[in-house]
């Protein structure tokens, strides 16, 4: 078997308060790489999950970054595997973060609130994950809440997903009436004093003395409607991307946490064939090679540190390695490799493809680079995405321009931000998705840069990336229109516009140029 096999890299993916973080940290805890469930509920400071780490987390108790973690469980077999988990923020405005991990990962568990079913942002992810045949298993969670019937949840992912639906375990009963779950796959009731009970099946009658004797009919009832309604687990349409296997639960009370972890081991892939140019990278392939779908700046305020993530796609990396930097050429050592445990590090000595490390860098490294042993391949898929949101920056401190500078850059290199510089002016621009990311902006500005500052309107709302067959037309359109022209950090053309409607204007008399909404690093 190839090593790598043994390697299970994931996101968890949901709507904002779907209980994603949660889900998180109990996943952790069940993989030993915490100890303390505790640390959810802590006092003061201690107050939030692991994962979160930005002071702006911590106060709206939402993610606003990615974050991976890494530990080991056995697998049903016995055999040792390696979980990278990746969680990604659930709120719309961080989707270009979310979009970029997902890259990054070879399944997905996507998280449903009980009560509330499918929502906006969870479609979203989820078509994104199709996009890219991303296998996805379900948690439909808080079942010890009031929620929506089990058979109305299914029918929502099937409907409006259109997704084959399998459950792999049930409730007895949700919010005030819930009495555990029943596993399909081992015959195991799970009760709410986190005790489990082997049973010869359904028609067991010992069921009737562990839970009520309507509880045991209702369970009865249901467990033969759902098998005999939905189809069996299937996995090779699982791992293709038709076929969901959902499991109910509530990570809050731990309940299902342990039979979801247990069929990611089982069922979830291992590392996938990556896209790339001029040919896909497959994961048995000897020679060392990744690409860069994250930057984070500031992770540890203290030492000002700059972490790249790089997603290992084929060959075993060895910390010391000489790696070539596609985009420009550059040779780069990696020296000082980390794996991520929860908020520890550990300096990383070997990866294998489907492992995710981090490497220390001064703006080196960027996102969508490619590393290899010297193949001039670059990975594909990894984009920026234009901003919907245009704003100029006021510093309420005239003599910290440097320090804002700096900022700007290092946040636009992790993309969170868009950066441009207009052809005619001198102040940049920064763009965003979404409005949170203004906040989130200011925040870390105040607090990881000690630069206070305020947003300003800018003439413009939208921007498009410029490209053309013909570089003369290209030239033509872009003088006749100096005060919407930009460049972005890599010097790329670049129109900004009032809204929408002003691009579709412009580009309809345009018919020679491109202008596109996405770019990606391989095109700089």
């Amino acid at each position: 078997m190839n090593p790598s096999e043994s390697r299970r890299t994931f996101a968890i993916i949901s709507h904002p308060d779907a209980g994603k973080t949660t889900l998180t940290e109990k996943l952790l805890l069940a993989g030993g790489a915490i100890h303390l469930a505790g640390e959810v509920r802590a006092r003061g400071n201690n107050r939030r999950a692991r994962s979160d780490w930005m002071k702006i987390e911590q106060q709206r108790g939402i993610s606003v970054t990615s974050s991976v973690m890494t530990f080991e469980r056995p697998s049903s077999t016995g055999e040792t595997l390696t979980f990278n988990l990746l969680d990604t923020p659930g709120h719309e405005d961080f989707s270009e973060d979310t979009y970029r991990t997902l890259t990054a990962v070879d399944s997905a568990v996507m998280v449903i609130d009980a009560a509330k079913g499918i929502e906006a942002q969870t479609r979203k992810l989820f078509e994104v994950c199709r996009l890219r045949s991303v296998p996805i298993a379900t948690f439909i969670n808080k079942v010890d809440r009031e929620g929506l019937d089990p058979f109305v949840l299914l029918d929502e992912v099937a409907d409006k997903l259109a997704l084959d639906v399998t459950p792999m375990n049930w409730p007895i009963g949700m919010g005030g009436i819930y009495e555990g779950l029943f596993d399909f796959r081992r015959n195991t009731l799970s009760r709410p004093d986190k005790t489990d009970e082997h049973l010869t099946g359904l028609d067991d009658p010992r069921l009737e003395t562990l839970v009520s004797p309507e509880g045991a009919a209702r369970l009865r009832e249901e467990a033969e409607l759902a098998l005999g309604g939905y189809g069996g687990f299937d996995l090779a349409a699982y791992r293709h991307g038709d076929q969901t296997p959902v499991f109910f639960g509530s990570a809050l009370r731990e309940y299902g946490v342990d039979a979801l972890i247990g069929a990611i081991g089982d069922y979830a892939p291992p590392p996938r064939q990556q896209p790339a140019i001029p040919r896909p990278i497959t994961p048995d392939e000897g020679n060392v090679s990744g690409f860069i779908f994250k930057v984070q700046a500031n992770m540890n305020p203290q030492h000002r540190d700059r972490i790249a993530f790089l997603r290992v796609c084929s060959g075993k990396f060895r910390r010391g390695m000489k790696l070539k930097q596609v985009q420009t050429g550059k040779t780069i050592a990696i020296n000082s490799p980390i794996f991520f445990f929860a908020q520890d590090r550990e300096l990383a000595e070997t990866a294998l493809p489907g492992d995710i490390i981090g490497i220390p860098n001064h703006g080196v490294l960027r996102v969508g680079d490619t590393l290899t042993e010297g193949e001039a391949i670059t990975f594909t898929g990894i984009p920026n995405f234009a901003p919907e949101i245009l704003r100029r920056i006021r510093l309420l401190d005239p003599t910290k321009t440097k320090q804002l500078r700096t900022a700007l850059v290092d946040m636009a290199e992790e993309g969170v931000t868009q950066l441009f510089k207009p052809l005619v002016g001198s102040q940049w621009i920064v763009g965003v998705v979404g409005q949170l990311q203004l906040e989130v902006l200011i925040s870390r500005l105040q607090a990881e840069y000690n630069v206070a500052a305020e947003f300003e309107p800018a003439p413009f709302e939208t921007a498009r990336w410029l490209s053309a067959d013909d570089p003369a037309d290209l030239k033509a359109f872009m003088e006749g229109r100096g005060g919407a022209m930009a460049e972005d950090r890599d010097g790329a053309p670049v129109f900004l516009a009032r809204d929408a409607w002003e691009v579709n204007y412009v580009a309809e008399r345009a018919p020679k140029v491109r202008f596109s909404a996405t770019r990606e690093r391989a095109s700089a």
